[in-house]
């Protein structure tokens, strides 16, 4: 094509109706005349559970660039999630961490905000604000089984559906743009491969964490009630572990537990906490102790970092991009997922604000690489030190590195302007890049200016909360 497609006339495809493929469809939905989204599974008519998202039951959050790039694409939604009982958590303010170098302090001023909720919560909100758009769709109970047009332009794809006492149809469904946001089981390097699109560089990095997670009603009410973190430390000869409580709505606690090869949580109700106070330190299982248990145990091993590098491509086809878990797929235990996600459908919507015009899916596939990249070098960059991890072995550089990050750490316990400067990473705010400054450096190099917190830092309300609770007999 030598112009833009014509606004009206174009139809885009969304392959999956995940959170990445809403947030595809509102990533374009301003800039075609229609757009379909494939979805195998019937959808939930509220915040129920979606069938086809095991993941569902364990931890979301949205980073603070998660949640800008949110409001960015769906005007509203944000104070839409409040209302409907999400949190807003100030950073570092209503956060009690225990890194491996100690306790992070809760700073007064706040430099960026968390939304924790159910995932089921979470989807419903952003599926009702995409869907609420008449020339948006969704054909349930269909899945694409292959792409049409060549190597060099994707024309549209072929779906299989199944309708009740019909059997099974295949159809062709013509397009403009097609986006594949299938997840983990996407068949996208497959289908490039039957267009003669070879050459796809894949990393998988795994450190064989296993993911426990269960609900409970807290014993406090949770409105302004903080996040409680242990991070794993992998310098510890034992098998990492850690754990998280987030308050979500309804008055509940979303509490997740990891443990690598050797000493990973099992389905065993009974064991959930006990595995929790073998911890690095016992406060999640101490507040645990006050609560009340309202599901079973849920397990994952899908926790490996795996990626595959379209954008390094040396061709790519017009009117094919791909977004979400089909390009990267993250462990959950560092809470990227769904910001790296809403980022790069953000990018995919600046870009297409020209139309469809020749090279934009390329350039779309590179804007997506760049918070796939930052969110990459988090993840992996910690994961490479666990003993247990395969897939890849860190290096002079990467240990090196580690040591810096260490430092960091460390004197983020006590210094609001390195604590700031890793929020501002690991919120996808900033590049990691970032850390190298010379004011940070600066600071890694003097270190902590307040002297360590010896324990978790509760407000004198939290702790009259928690005295007034008795622990469960």
């Amino acid at each position: 094509m030598s112009e833009a497609i014509r606004h009206s006339h174009a139809r885009a495809v969304v392959i999956g109706g995940s959170m990445a493929g809403m947030l595809a469809a509102a990533a374009i939905k301003d800039q075609v005349g229609s757009v379909e989204i494939i979805e195998c599974h019937d959808l939930p008519e509220g915040p129920g559970p979606r069938v086809g998202v095991p993941q569902a039951v364990h931890i979301h959050l949205l980073q603070s660039g998660g949640v800008d790039a949110l409001e960015e694409l769906l005007p509203g939604v944000i104070d839409q999630l409040a209302a409907s009982g999400a949190h807003r958590i100030p950073v570092t303010t209503n956060m009690i961490i225990y890194s491996p170098e100690g306790w992070y302090r809760r700073w007064r001023r706040a430099t960026h905000r968390l939304m924790t909720a159910s995932r089921d919560l979470t989807d419903h909100v952003v599926r009702e604000q995409v869907l609420k758009e008449p020339h948006v769709n969704v054909r349930t109970r269909s899945r694409a089984i292959g792409l049409l047009g060549d190597g060099r332009r994707v024309t549209g794809v072929r779906i299989r559906t199944s309708g009740e006492g019909e059997g099974e149809r295949e159809t062709e469904l013509r397009a403009d743009l097609v986006i594949d946001a299938s997840g983990r089981a996407s068949r996208m390097p497959q289908w490039l491969a039957e267009l003669g699109i070879g050459g796809l560089a894949e990393d998988r990095v795994d450190s064989g964490l296993v993911y426990a997670s269960r609900m409970y009603r807290a014993p406090v009410p949770t409105h302004g009630w903080p996040v409680v973190s242990v991070y794993a430390d992998p310098r510890l000869p034992e098998p990492a572990s850690a754990g998280g409580i987030l308050p979500i709505e309804g008055d509940r606690w979303h509490v997740g537990l990891m443990g690598a090869p050797g000493g990973q949580p099992t389905r065993d109700a009974d064991a959930f906490e006990a595995f929790a106070r073998t911890l690095r330190h016992p406060i999640i299982a101490d507040l645990l102790a006050r609560a009340e248990p309202l599901t079973d145990v849920s397990i994952t091993h899908s926790t490996a970092n795996r990626r595959h590098y379209y954008e390094r491509l040396r061709t790519w086809p017009e009117g094919l991009v791909a977004l979400g878990d089909s390009v990267a797929a993250f462990n959950p235990m560092y809470g990227q997922g769904l910001s790296v996600i809403a980022q790069g459908a953000l990018a995919l919507r600046e870009l297409a604000r020209g139309g469809l015009v020749p090279g934009l899916s390329r350039r779309a596939q590179r804007a997506i690489a760049r918070p796939v990249e930052a969110a990459w070098a988090l993840t992996v960059g910690q994961d490479i030190h666990f003993a247990t991890t395969t897939g890849k072995n860190p290096r002079f550089t990467d240990r090196l590195l580690q040591r810096y990050v260490n430092r960091l750490s460390l004197t983020a316990t006590g210094s609001f302007r390195t604590a700031t400067a890793l929020t501002d990473v690991l919120a996808l705010h900033a590049p990691p890049t970032s850390l190298v400054r010379p004011g940070v450096l600066l600071s890694a190099l003097v270190g902590p200016l307040r002297p360590q917190l010896e324990g978790p830092q509760f407000t004198p309300e939290e702790l009259r909360l928690l005295d007034g609770v008795r622990e469960r007999s």
